[in-house]
């Protein structure tokens, strides 16, 4: 089964769904998000494909979310998407992408529903 997963190291979400797919026996494809940022439309793909709005999809908890005035109901998904493509950190982490389908698994454990 191939399996990407929009990974951070620092992210104990991130790790718990990665330890599960490798304990289901499965190496995904492991990708830093943040030094290899998706484009807008990936992102906006992956976004749609969970079956998330943008702002479900979006760290609000990161100080660049205050600094950017990213808590501005007047911003369009265009502006919130472009925010994260410029800042990958303000994306919410991690996405797991299987021929099941895409999901954001927080907790950890949404990542066997795609297994």
């Amino acid at each position: 089964m191939s399996v990407v997963i929009w990974h951070r190291p620092s992210c104990s979400n991130a790790r718990g769904a990665l330890a599960l797919i490798r304990a289901a026996g499965i190496e995904p494809e492991v990708v830093d998000y943040v030094a290899h940022q998706p484009s807008i439309e990936r992102l906006r793909a992956a976004i749609a494909d969970a079956g998330l709005g943008v702002r479900q999809a979006i760290r609000d908890k990161e100080p660049e979310y205050a600094a950017r005035g990213l808590a501005d109901p007047a911003l369009s998904d265009d502006d919130l998407l472009a925010a994260m493509v410029a800042a990958p950190i303000l994306i919410n982490r991690p996405f797991v992408f299987t021929p099941k389908g895409v999901r954001l698994c927080r907790p950890p454990e949404t990542v066997l529903e795609l297994l």
